[in-house]
């Protein structure tokens, strides 16, 4: 089964090895036997996805794929103008909801797609148009990569001090989205209310690192912090779980789902006093939690994934097939 993955390139200069989510369900595919290229679209606003589509049409002549898979609605929409006869299937990831235009837009194309993979329950519930075939199914993780260092280990290694608490901010702090100004407001509260054990705590932005010193990471610290304001399905929080990471998020996106009753596990509204109740308590958890357990519970590695992707894709064929 050859499958064209279709994605935004502008963030990674058109470099489909750079975009880590795409490429690992694309090796995931490929390991169940799929054959799988990829096409980057470049260009900025609906002007710039719409030169996409006769290069994009050009490639799908030469490649001949079975089936286009498009990530996020904008590139499905650039997909489907130029697919003609072959089936798209596109992944909505939750940058289409965040703008009415952008979400009326990508809904009426989601209608015209072969299938639809919502990666919450929330995006399916926010936009305007809902497509007839659908699935709700997050994003996975690579297992292989999520290797767990001992935690004694992992902080020696990062020459970690054993006298402090270290909480793994999950992005970066100039990003308004993942608002760390509410990590911020809970950590002066805990300053207020006891200044030496708030001075023991240090705070690690999840940025500027590798892959592997992302995961080293979330092996040292006491606790992953997701405070942020809106998610997909938050890719790195499923890595830090995978990790075993004790972990604290606002409740957003799949949370609650991704956490059930595990403990180690806490989730925050957006107020910083319970943003600070939340942080005190996994600092206070004892040793490390059943997250990677959760995780292939949950079906989410990326080759339980990739089989159930690959279910679709032959459920579409079959279809086309007898039509």
């Amino acid at each position: 089964m050859k499958i064209l993955e279709v994605h935004s390139g502008n963030a990674v200069g058109g470099d489909s090895s750079k975009y880590t989510f795409v490429r690992e369900q694309g090796e995931a595919l490929q390991t169940q036997g799929c054959e799988v290229e990829y096409y980057a679209v470049v260009g900025k606003g609906l002007k710039g996805y719409l030169q996409n589509v006769k290069p994009l049409r050009k490639r799908i002549a030469e490649y001949k794929p079975d089936v286009v898979h498009a990530h996020y609605g904008l590139c499905g929409m650039v997909a489907l103008l130029a697919a003609d006869k072959i089936p798209v299937v596109t992944t909505f990831h939750n940058g289409e909801t965040l703008d009415w235009k952008v979400n009326f837009l990508c809904s009426i194309f989601a209608k015209k797609a072969a299938h639809v993979v919502y990666v919450a329950q929330h995006i399916y519930d926010k936009c305007f148009f809902k497509a007839k075939k659908y699935t709700i199914m997050p994003c996975g993780v690579t297992m292989e990569d999520m290797v767990i260092t001992p935690y004694n280990e992992a902080r020696a290694q990062l020459g970690w001090s054993a006298d402090k608490k270290y909480i793994l901010f999950g992005g970066s702090s100039s990003n308004k989205r993942k608002n760390y100004a509410l990590l911020e407001a809970a950590l002066e509260l805990l300053r207020f209310k006891n200044e030496e054990s708030e001075s023991r705590i240090e705070i690690v932005e999840m940025k500027g690192f590798s892959r592997a010193e992302c995961v080293l990471r979330m092996s040292a610290c006491d606790c992953f912090c997701l405070p942020s304001l809106s998610e997909g399905s938050p890719q790195a929080l499923k890595e830090a779980m995978a990790c075993n990471c004790p972990a604290v998020a606002t409740d957003m996106a799949d949370v609650k789902q991704l956490f059930g009753n595990e403990p180690g596990y806490f989730v925050s509204d957006f107020t910083a006093n319970k943003m600070a109740e939340c942080i005190t308590k996994c600092l206070s958890f004892d040793g490390r939690t059943k997250g990677r357990e959760r995780i292939i519970e949950l079906g989410l590695t990326n080759d339980q994934v990739a089989k159930k992707i690959i279910s679709i894709y032959s459920n579409i064929l079959y279809m086309k097939h007898l039509l």
